[in-house]
């Protein structure tokens, strides 16, 4: 049980807040699939608590997008909207494009360096293209950017969103892989501009056009007339 990134046994958390971590981690690793059923007194049991705090998670997680709730079946975890995908990337870009803005004034030659180094990882794997792991050093490098914004909130809203993208594919490259190679140049570029010390306005356009492209990269490609059925399959 990974209780130590849930936050389990912290004491500035409550239970309710415990739980709330702990299953959407799950969710958002994939541990629980979409259409899982949760059965609160197994996660109670697991997490050492009541029920209580279990189903006050379950309707957070449930306002959040990520479980559903009928009556006489239970929660469950959400099943995949091909729709949900395109709004959770505009969302993603619109406030994650804010976030780094903000904390471009907090970003230090250290942040940077960090973000370079993941950058030049990512592009070490573009002859040998493993699109889970481009994947998930894609989301390190942006989270090494917006994790100094200073306005907390705005953080854990894209770490939300993050979270709902993951539990709604497995990679985008691993549809539009001809999107990685302009990926890791724009992350460059964005790089770039922080050192620069370019405007909080030109760093923050540059972040959400770097996004918004990720996304019409995939939808270029899902409505392409020649793109098989096999290759248009979403992760579940």
């Amino acid at each position: 049980m990974k209780t130590e990134q849930a936050g389990v046994g912290s004491p500035s958390l409550s239970k309710a807040e415990i739980a709330y971590r702990w299953i959407r981690e799950r969710v958002a690793d994939q541990t629980y699939q979409p259409g899982h059923k949760l059965v609160l007194a197994q996660i109670a049991l697991e997490l050492d608590t009541s029920v209580v705090p279990v189903r006050e998670a379950i309707r957070r997680l449930e306002a959040d997008g990520l479980v559903t709730f009928e009556r006489n079946v239970g929660a469950r975890v959400a099943m995949v909207d091909q729709g949900s995908y395109a709004q959770s990337m505009e969302t993603v870009a619109i406030l994650e494009a804010a976030a780094v803005a903000q904390a471009q004034s907090r970003l230090g030659a250290d942040d940077l360096d960090a973000a370079e180094r993941i950058n030049d990882r990512m592009r070490a794997l573009l002859d040998d293209f493993e699109p889970a792991e481009f994947t998930r050093l894609n989301h390190k490098f942006h989270e090494t950017l917006y994790r100094r914004c200073p306005n907390e909130r705005l953080c854990t809203l894209v770490e939300l969103e993050w979270d709902r993208l993951n539990h709604l594919r497995d990679s985008t490259f691993s549809f539009v892989p001809e999107r990685a190679l302009e990926s890791v140049e724009e992350h460059s570029r964005i790089v770039a501009l922080i050192r620069a010390r370019a405007s909080a306005q030109e760093i923050e356009k540059a972040v959400r056009e770097h996004r918004s492209a990720t996304l019409h990269s995939f939808q270029n490609a899902q409505n392409a007339p020649n793109l098989t059925t096999d290759s248009r399959k979403d992760k579940s």
